[in-house]
């Protein structure tokens, strides 16, 4: 789904930030490189929101307002 998208998601240096890194059972970030995704990212806990095409993508929570605005401009 993320192969050559551009993409965003949970940064690995948020996810170090909240004491998670060892817990979750994969970083965002480490799995849509992997996937193929093309990843950006934003400063940490920041808005951040990445559209290509039709699929919109926020770094974090701060990113659900932007994201739904994002979403809604398509409708």
């Amino acid at each position: 789904m993320v192969s050559n998208r551009t993409v965003t998601g949970f940064t690995n240096t948020e996810e170090e930030g909240v004491g998670l890194t060892d817990v979750v059972p994969f970083l965002v970030e480490d799995m849509l490189k992997a996937n193929g995704g093309s990843y950006e990212k934003g400063e940490d806990w920041a808005s951040f929101v990445v559209t290509d095409g039709k699929l919109i993508t926020g770094q974090n929570p701060a990113s659900s307002e932007e994201a739904a605005r994002k979403l809604l401009a398509m409708l």
